[in-house]
């Protein structure tokens, strides 16, 4: 790849980002997410929680000062708009999707959501749900559409982004970090229109722009096909994964329900029992096991859960995490 490189390519480029990746993320966007974008409106950010950081000021010029997120819906989004000054409102979850109803009484002018494979209880917004959603943000609303394990479908195809219909009432984040790897900190977000400048200035004041070498890596596996092959792998890998932590459950944590199982990198795990989920995780993690409350990702109170990631172990250890939280969860009870 450096033998290929001019020194013009290793000089201060476009703060928007490598033109070559642009080309290939607003391909890979209209083949896998149906989102027709032309490359100047793709502004390649260090992962959703940059996006998130220099869409902050932009939305306050706006008179933006709350952004509206699903409960239960991540900790580190929240706390992402809560470190930007912004308000998070809490709108509810049910099995259809964000409750637009609920969304309209609070107010907020924007709106965080993850439709295609709600974080962290693995809903897929219906067809009715996003219509509602779509019909909210021409009354004026604001949505921002975090995509974050969108080509991670497992028992059923996948759902095109909300970004698809309403490019001017939507800002689209996405990123590798479920694809390849966190650490790589490559991301995507295609603003609407209006907002394109002061963000591409927002990106140019904090960091001159991403990684070149990096971008162009990322943009020769998007353009070789090399990138589909991986995830393809990753799609049966991930399938064995989910399969063996599913059974694991059913075995060692009986009365459990799993949710969001069709799609994505983890599962959400209800319990019947009467133990704080917080005290669980505690005493799973003293017997060497790591997984999430689902009350950490909660603004109100509801039913106690444990979020589990498969991703990065084989059916073997995963089997053994549970059967360790199925014991602790006995011993509490």
């Amino acid at each position: 790849m450096l033998a290929e490189l001019s020194a013009q390519d290793l000089g201060y480029g476009d703060p928007r980002g490598a033109p070559r990746l642009r080309r290939a993320v607003a391909d890979w966007l209209a083949r896998g997410r149906g989102i027709r974008v032309e490359p100047e409106g793709v502004l390649i950010v260090a992962g959703t929680a940059q996006a998130l950081t220099l869409l902050h000021p932009v939305l306050r010029e706006e008179g933006v000062t709350s952004v509206a997120v699903e409960d239960p819906g991540s900790l580190g989004t929240r706390q992402h708009l809560r470190n930007g000054g912004l308000e998070t409102p809490p709108v509810p979850v049910d099995d259809e999707g964000l409750r637009v109803d609920a969304l309209r009484a609070t107010g907020a002018p924007a709106v965080l959501v993850t439709p295609a494979h709600q974080f962290p209880t693995g809903v897929v917004a219906s067809g009715g749900r996003r219509r509602e959603l779509l019909r909210w943000a021409a009354d004026g609303g604001l949505v921002l559409e975090d995509d974050y394990d969108a080509e991670h479908r497992y028992d059923r195809p996948p759902v095109p982004a909300l970004g698809a219909r309403f490019p001017d009432r939507l800002c689209y984040l996405g990123s590798v970090s479920k694809l390849l790897a966190p650490a790589l900190r490559i991301g995507w977000m295609v603003p609407p229109p209006r907002h394109r400048r002061a963000l591409t200035e927002a990106k140019r004041f904090s960091d001159l722009g991403n990684a070149v070498l990096p971008q162009l890596v990322l943009a020769h596996l998007m353009e070789s096909g090399r990138l589909e092959r991986h995830l393809r792998l990753l799609r049966g890998r991930h399938t064995r994964r989910r399969d063996a932590m599913i059974g694991a459950v059913a075995e060692h944590l009986p009365g459990a329900v799993v949710h969001g199982a069709a799609a994505g990198l983890h599962l959400t795990v209800t319990y019947p029992a009467d133990v704080p989920d917080t005290a669980l995780c505690a005493a799973a993690l003293a017997r060497g096991v790591k997984c999430q409350p689902l009350s950490w990702h909660r603004q109100v109170p509801g039913r106690p859960g444990l979020v589990l990631g498969y991703a990065a172990d084989p059916p073997g250890p995963l089997v053994e995490g549970v059967a360790a939280i199925g014991t602790a969860l006995r011993e509490l009870t």
